[in-house]
């Protein structure tokens, strides 16, 4: 089993969902950062929770070289989507795409599957198939 399948399934068994792993530097700090969702919030005794069963297996199966800090939070209301599974669920939601021709489609994500999403901007609906995508994140119109 892998790292990643450990932590999905510790996190699986918490009631919420592995929403993705990111590894970064911040303030010459390493940082092991899982993000969790679920239908219900994230809550930060959740977190705490899921913080603390992940840390044993990081102590076994270490996923940076030397010290680093152990996150766990919500993606957040702007987060990016990598997954088909974060567009299949952002459905409904405001969406910024671009493509590898820097084009950018920003409106509401109107549908996704396994192959394509499609966008409701103001010029109309666009349709956009995931290999066509260079980055894409929700965002919130304060």
């Amino acid at each position: 089993m892998t790292l990643e399948e450990s932590i999905e399934m510790t996190v699986k068994g918490c009631g919420v969902e592995l929403y993705d792993i990111l590894t970064t530097k911040e303030n010459d700090r390493d940082i092991f950062r899982i993000y969790i969702t679920s239908k219900d919030g994230v809550s930060l005794d959740k977190c705490a929770e899921i913080s603390r069963l992940i840390s044993p297996i990081l102590d076994t199966n270490e996923p940076m070289y030397g010290k680093y800090n152990l996150e766990v939070s919500s993606p957040g209301i702007e987060r990016r989507l990598k997954r088909t599974a974060h567009y299949i669920s952002s459905v409904g939601e405001k969406v910024k795409v671009k493509d590898f021709d820097k084009n950018v489609l920003k409106g509401e994500l109107v549908f996704a599957d396994e192959n394509e999403i499609k966008v409701k901007t103001l010029e109309g609906e666009e349709t956009i198939t995931y290999d066509k995508i260079s980055s894409a994140s929700t965002y919130f119109e304060w």
